[in-house]
Parts: structure tokens; sequence; C-alpha cells
């Protein structure tokens, strides 16, 4: 299930930030002044091949892999990045982010799965 995290770095000049997850999710959500959802960024299967689907009214939709930086042999482990990804499956991600919503508020939840629900690969 969803928890808060508590104490998020907000950046001046930036949208505010709420932050949520658990052992599947991670979902950034980015906030109007009105409170209205200006993005988010929904990080998932972050335990095995984690991707993310990222929407801003800004910039639209992405759809990423994302690299964890390790590439082993010893060397220096370097910082994750977002690498293009293929496929997102709308409808079973949706379902796993409903079901497991926990503490995430019923309106940012209903933003994020119409967002979801709308984004063409």
């Amino acid at each position: 299930m969803l928890h808060e995290e508590k104490n998020i770095r907000q950046t001046k000049g930036e949208p505010r930030r709420r932050w949520f997850s658990d052992d599947f999710f991670d979902l950034i959500i980015w906030l109007e002044p009105d409170e209205s959802v200006w993005g988010f960024q929904l990080c998932y299967d972050i335990g095995f091949r984690p991707r993310a689907l990222t929407w801003t009214k800004q910039t639209g939709y992405k759809h990423s892999g994302i690299d964890d930086g390790e590439h082993g042999g010893g060397a220096h482990k370097s910082s994750p990045v977002l690498v293009q990804d293929g496929l997102f499956d709308t409808s079973a991600i949706g379902a796993r982010l409903a079901a497991a919503s926990g503490e995430l508020p019923a309106g940012l939840l209903d933003c994020v799965l119409l967002k979801i629900s709308e984004f063409k690969f």
C-alpha cells in the first residue's frame, strides 16, 4: 500500500511535490498553487525491472526504463538515469495502482489514473 513520504525536498521555482511509495511504486506528484496536478512520475516494478511513466502539462507523456547505474566489474555506481523503453500496460498498471492507493488522496489518484488511461504508446 502506498504511503506518503514526509519532509520531501521542495525546489524553489518548481511546483510543490508530494511523494508516495511502496515496494512496487514510487509516485511523485507536482502540484499547482491551487493544488491541481501539474504533473507526475510513476515509477513501477522498482525492485525488478524499473520503468517510469512521466506526464506534465508542459511536456506531455514519456515512458522510460530506469538504468540504475550498476555496471558491475568493480566500477563505481553511476547516477540512475531514464532511458527509452517500450510498451506501457495501461490497464494492468492502472489497476495495480488503484489497488495499492493507500494514503494517496482520492482526487490525486483519480487524476493519475485518468492520465494513465489516456496514454497512447
